[in-house]
């Protein structure tokens, strides 16, 4: 079982940044490879960036490819999402998630979720 906690929402103007931050609960947090999905109003749960169980490997939506940077502390237990250059429909809550497959496979734990609000 894990738990996973997000932080660092909020309400930010276009072309700021923001630094999303995901604990981890238990022990066994470096064997998962973690994802960072969103979901806008209305819309469906979208993928957002995936992290490999080392940190060495990494993956990116095209929509926040070049803008959007995830990274990992295996000895925090925590997944981060730094967002730079955010734009208004990057508003949307994020949730992070657990994985023992690929980008696109299948997600066995998330976080509650946390609001990012971009104001234009």
């Amino acid at each position: 079982q894990v738990q996973l906690v997000e932080s660092g929402g909020g309400l930010v103007q276009a072309g700021g940044s923001l630094r999303l931050s995901c604990g981890a609960s238990g022990r066994t947090f470096g064997s998962y490879a973690m994802g960072w999905f969103r979901q806008a109003p209305g819309k469906e749960r979208e993928f957002v960036a995936y992290i490999s169980r080392s940190g060495l490997t990494t993956y990116y939506a095209d929509s926040v490819k070049g803008r959007f940077t995830i990274s990992r502390d295996n000895a925090k237990n925590t997944v981060y999402l730094q967002m730079n250059s955010l734009k208004p429909e990057d508003t949307a809550v994020y949730y992070c998630g657990t994985t023992r497959g690929p980008p696109a496979g299948q997600y066995d734990y998330w976080g509650q979720g946390t609001q990012v609000t971009v104001s234009s």
